[in-house]
């Protein structure tokens, strides 16, 4: 750890530059044709992924010398240190594995409908779906250089500076993860280009669902990155939860619209509605469901310190003895 008794810098310097960050993350954005979004441009058009791909690369390149700066100047770490704090060195897939594991519980729910329910297990095993997913741009914007570069900016980056300034442990889980909240409200502008007849209100208030439980994931990935020692735990739970979207919190589950059937075809209708619009699996599907998603979230509580312990965890004390 540093050997600094005094914080190398203070607090107040870790959040500017924070903000900073932030900024060069999001505000390029806006500065090309090619990038910025417009009704005739949409954000998941690829000619716009390529050129913000290459906009992210360069801002995470630029915040990366300037953390390196920082941690080498003021806070005298040297180089095996800073791969130390900056979560790049030593990896360990183990904690990786159990991080991945941790994740997974908090999602059974949604695997059991998406892998057992809807049928996707086959998929999955053979890789089929994920390479249709990685070979498109949307795809690999959302999977690949999205979870990378946002967890590099907002937790190799943003975490070590505020461990510079002796920042708690605490404050660094529930403080760091408002900048990487902060930086998709600009989503609310790009929403209402695309949605021009939406109400504002609306639009504001899916804006703010989305910075409530990007925030609440950047509680869980700060703390990873705390205890694991690395970024790539982060960086995998972050790809795995794009992957998986938000859980179901309602409605029955293999519900289906009329002429998709559910398994083989057969002459078999009692599965449809009285309107003759909806078909699906019976009842006891929804129930496990739900006892599924409970039993995952109880056992998500339960494993949360026990899945990420480490012996690479970060210098930073979690649990006031």
């Amino acid at each position: 750890m540093l050997t600094h008794k005094a914080p190398a810098i203070a607090p107040s310097t870790a959040a500017a530059l924070s903000v900073v960050f932030t900024l060069i993350y999001v505000v390029p954005f806006y500065l090309s044709s090619a990038t910025r979004p417009s009704p005739q441009l949409s954000r998941d058009a690829p000619s716009s992924i390529r050129a913000r791909v290459r906009a992210v690369t360069l801002s995470s390149l630029i915040s990366i010398v300037l953390t390196i700066y920082v941690l080498y100047y003021y806070g005298r770490a040297p180089p095996q240190e800073i791969l130390r704090l900056l979560g790049v060195w030593p990896i360990s897939l183990l904690d990786t594995a159990k991080t991945m594991l941790l994740v997974a519980t908090l999602f059974a729910g949604p695997l059991f409908e998406a892998g057992v329910v809807d049928g996707g297990c086959k998929d999955w095993i053979r890789g089929r779906r994920m390479y249709e997913v990685l070979s498109s741009w949307m795809g690999y914007r959302n999977f690949v250089v999205g979870p990378i570069s946002e967890e590099i900016i907002w937790r190799a980056l943003i975490i070590p500076l505020h461990m510079l300034a002796h920042v708690s442990g605490k404050k660094i889980i529930f403080l760091t993860p408002l900048y990487f909240g902060i930086a998709h409200v600009h989503h609310l502008y790009e929403f209402h280009l695309t949605h021009p007849n939406t109400r504002l209100l609306h639009a504001v208030l899916i804006s703010l669902f989305q910075f409530t439980y990007t925030s609440l994931f950047g509680f869980f990935a700060a703390f990873v990155f705390l205890r694991t020692g690395n970024v790539l735990s982060p960086i995998l739970a972050h790809t795995f939860c794009n992957w998986m979207g938000l859980p179901r919190f309602w409605g029955r589950v293999g519900v289906v619209e009329a002429g998709v059937p559910i398994g083989p075809p057969s002459g078999d209708k009692k599965d449809e509605d009285a309107n003759g619009g909806i078909q699906s699996k019976g009842i006891m599907w929804t129930v496990a469901y739900y006892i599924i998603l409970v039993a995952g979230a109880v056992g998500f509580y339960l494993q949360l310190f026990p899945l990420t312990e480490s012996s690479h965890a970060m210098p930073v004390v979690l649990i006031e003895e």
